[in-house]
């Protein structure tokens, strides 16, 4: 964890930018030429992640069910990335969790300010990911809280308006953190491990963890010289994201290509974290993903990640390390990994490379 009790610069509200009717953005704003979003049309314009219905788990078909499992090994070890539909999560709760954090984000700035975080735990209202001086900046703003473990959990910090806002986001955490739990035995059992194997090899009941980054992507003058979020693969276990149906914003590499997410109603967005491709040995894969902005419409998406506790020694799962498959990464905690990458900056892929085993 950082100990920088302070960020390194002023902090600059992306929203207060947009909404002050600036007709070119900040120079700290605009990346290099090479890290810009290209908006042409593309041969892979056509091609989506893997759409995978979880209402086939309850099918009395065996085949329908090992279908649906092996879909998601698929996409685990080709994609990194895939969307869920009949996930067990209510429409309407999902519907009015994106709908409170808009409300909370057009709420007058001092009230905003009450909750303004630090990089001490990036917990609250923030706009600036990472202590780099000097770095480029994303042209996103975004409220970040805790789930679990229930040490770290303190709904004081979360925002107190709107009035609803508090009480949907709870039960917003704890029925994804359920989908979460459902996600970790399919990706275990596709592994060859037992079921628990994530879930206990993470903390447990106890010691995992789960937060909330909620994502405030304001309209941009400029969307072709900047970004939302930077090139990044999470370092945690698992994200599920909901998504801002009105417009698309996440792309996900693919080889030598940056394919745009196209969201399906009702859906969420799961990837593969760095310390699950870690623990699977390389079997499953961390994407580098990033997030382009719009220049006539704001988005908002609520990101959960599902983490293992921060002290827990992650490695390669045992059964999956064999002569022909020596163990691929080096073991670490998750607390070490996190400060690493918070020192570093995002740094796509390199991230979990980092972690490579001698040879």
């Amino acid at each position: 964890m950082s100990r920088l009790e302070s960020w390194p610069e002023p902090i600059i509200r992306v929203q207060e930018l947009s909404e002050s009717g600036i007709e070119e953005i900040p120079e700290h704003f605009v990346k290099l030429p090479v890290d810009r979003p290209c908006f042409k049309e593309t041969t892979t314009s056509h091609v989506n992640i893997p759409l995978i219905d979880l209402e086939n788990l309850k099918s009395s078909d065996e085949s329908v069910r090992s279908e649906m499992i092996e879909l998601i090994s698929q996409a685990c070890r080709d994609w990194g990335f895939f969307q869920v539909v009949n996930h067990g999560v209510s429409h309407e709760l999902m519907a009015n969790a994106r709908g409170v954090w808009r409300e909370f984000f057009h709420l007058p700035l001092e009230e905003k300010q009450k909750f303004a975080n630090s990089p001490v735990t990036y917990e609250g209202y923030g706009s600036r990911l990472g202590v780099v001086k000097g770095a480029k900046l994303d042209w996103c703003d975004y409220f970040f809280l805790h789930y679990l473990p229930e040490k770290l959990k303190d709904e004081n910090k979360w925002p107190s308006l709107p009035i609803s806002c508090r009480k949907i986001i709870a039960e917003y955490g704890q029925e994804v953190v359920k989908l979460c739990e459902k996600l970790h035995k399919i990706l275990s059992i596709n592994l060859g491990l037992n079921e628990d194997y994530l879930h206990q090899s993470y903390g447990g009941d106890k010691e995992i963890g789960a937060c909330l980054r909620v994502n405030f992507y304001p309209k941009c003058p400029q969307p072709d010289l900047t970004l939302g979020l930077s090139p990044h693969s999470d370092p945690g276990g698992l994200t599920v994201l909901l998504s801002d149906t009105d417009v698309a914003g996440l792309q996900v590499r693919r080889g030598n290509d940056w394919i745009t997410v196209k969201p399906v109603p009702n859906a969420f967005v799961v990837n593969i974290g760095d310390q699950t491709q870690v623990s699977s040995n390389g079997i499953y894969k961390s994407v580098e993903h990033r997030v382009i902005v719009n220049s006539a419409k704001e988005r908002v998406s609520l990101a959960l990640f599902y983490n293992p506790g921060g002290d827990i020694l992650i490695k390669p799962a045992d059964k999956l390390v064999t002569e022909d498959r020596p163990a691929l990464y080096s073991p670490t905690t998750f607390n070490k990994y996190r400060a690493f990458i918070r020192t570093k900056g995002p740094c796509g892929k390199s991230q979990v490379e980092s972690l490579k085993s001698p040879r």
